[in-house]
């Protein structure tokens, strides 16, 4: 029996544990890098430098997105081509993922540097921000390109049924980049250039892993000769019309970061800006294991449903709603008793200190309603139906976040924009639960008789 195989033959909880596991060991893990990347910063180059990570990261993200999307997208026809027992097709979409990733990537990076100073100005590096912003963004640039292979890879390799390696692509950076910080930020005392440094060499190890395991491991099905790397437009028009929902994602998140950031900027000045630092630090570390759930539900439910199983299709939709919202509930509890604690973390900036807090407590009120909105946008993109996958994908930013950020503070200043998080939680959440229980009954229940 194949890996990929057993997505469709072993039981689903046993399938959606052993692959939610490890994408949420690997999310966690990065998660943490990202926390200690920012702790570094905030305690040995200072609060500033806080913010400027806070404009970078989301247009890196945005960058890298390319080989995110290009695998989930690849990944998806990949799932559904060896549930049907389609291996050409699974091969050819491999094939052209990876000349995909490696040219937009590498075309998308030389842009980043031809267009630095008008990007970070637009993503909020404005005032004080805008010196270091350009230092850290310089760094984390040549790391781009590896971050998108990997990111592709990673996708790859759970369509495959390959979980753990899946997980190993994120741990390897992770832990390496919580290894170079301290060498790089406090003994070479590079300050944040470190920080980036850091950031992209532990990009290229990523990299680098997922080139041994598709190509010298022996492990990975797929098994591509050079014709299949010459792009095929059929194919290249399926893997986005399934990736073009990450891309919207992260294209709407990179949206928000610079509605929020010159928000934050206008109502706060810099000092807001980094208290976001700290928030986003934080959520990416609270949905860590939401992430993993969605991330290892995506090739259950695509195999199952390209098998046609669909008994099996409505369970893991089940179990992943009801494992995510449950341990959402709990990290929400925590952060709302802890949130002074865990904002001291970050920095030794008293007035950052105090403005922390309240923000944390906030913009996370609504944290358990986070399952519904990722479960309900992965569904339809495991099931190949890429048009209501990105209206879900864009409903908590697109149509919530952003306009409430836009809004809110005309009442309520500051406050204003903390308050719109659990508003656009709560109502992106009842919008898309309702639209995945209409399609899932609907289909489901038409492809049962």
């Amino acid at each position: 029996m194949s890996q990929s195989s057993a997505l469709g033959s072993k039981p689903v909880g046993k399938l959606l544990v052993g692959q939610a596991v490890p994408a949420s060991i690997g999310f966690l893990v990065m998660s943490i890098y990202g926390i200690v990347d920012t702790i570094f910063v905030g305690k040995w180059v200072g609060s500033l430098a806080i913010a400027a990570i806070t404009v970078v990261i989301p247009i890196s993200f945005l960058i890298s997105s390319i080989g995110m999307a290009i695998g989930i997208g690849g990944a998806s026809v990949i799932s559904r081509s060896l549930g049907s027992d389609n291996k050409p097709k699974a091969l050819l979409a491999f094939g052209n993922q990876i000349a995909l990733t490696i040219s937009l990537a590498v075309i998308i990076m030389i842009l980043g540097f031809c267009f630095q100073a008008p990007i970070l100005k637009l993503f909020g590096g404005r005032g004080d921000i805008l010196a270091p912003a350009s230092v850290y963004f310089r760094g984390i640039l040549l790391g781009i390109p590896f971050l998108a292979w990997a990111m592709m890879s990673n996708n790859v390799m759970r369509a495959l049924g390959a979980p753990k390696m899946a997980m190993f692509v994120l741990l390897v950076p992770a832990v390496l980049n919580i290894i170079l910080d301290p060498i790089f930020i406090v003994a070479f005392d590079w300050g944040l250039a470190g920080a980036a440094w850091a950031t992209a060499f532990s990009y290229v190890a990523s990299a680098g892993f997922a080139v041994w395991f598709f190509f010298f491991s022996g492990r990975s099905e797929l098994r591509i000769t050079p014709v299949q790397l010459i792009l095929k437009w059929s194919m290249v028009r399926e893997i986005f019309s399934i990736g073009i929902v990450t891309l919207a994602r992260q294209g709407t998140i990179s949206l928000l970061a610079i509605v929020l950031n010159n928000s934050l900027f206008t109502y706060g000045g810099e000092l807001a800006v980094s208290v976001y630092g700290i928030i986003n630090r934080m959520m990416m570390l609270v949905n860590f294991p939401v992430i993993g759930i969605t991330q290892g539900f995506i090739p259950i439910a695509g195999y199952n449903y390209g098998a046609k199983q669909w008994s099996r299709v409505r369970a893991v939709i089940r179990l992943a709603i009801r494992y995510g919202t449950g341990i959402a509930s709990l990290l929400c509890i925590g952060i709302l008793i802890f949130a002074h604690l865990l904002a001291n973390i970050f920095t030794n900036d008293a007035a950052l200190m105090d403005a922390s807090p309240m923000a944390i407590r906030i913009a996370f009120m609504a944290t358990p309603f986070i399952t519904l909105q990722l479960i309900s946008s992965a569904y339809f993109q495991a099931i190949g139906k890429p048009i209501p996958a990105l209206l879900l994908t864009l409903t908590k930013q697109g149509f919530f976040l952003i306009p409430l950020i836009l809004i809110l503070p005309g009442f309520w200043g500051l406050n204003g924009i903390w308050i719109a998080f659990p508003i656009a939680d709560t109502l992106s959440a009842v919008f898309c639960y309702y639209f995945l229980i209409r399609e899932a009954n609907r289909t489901l229940q038409v492809a049962d008789q």
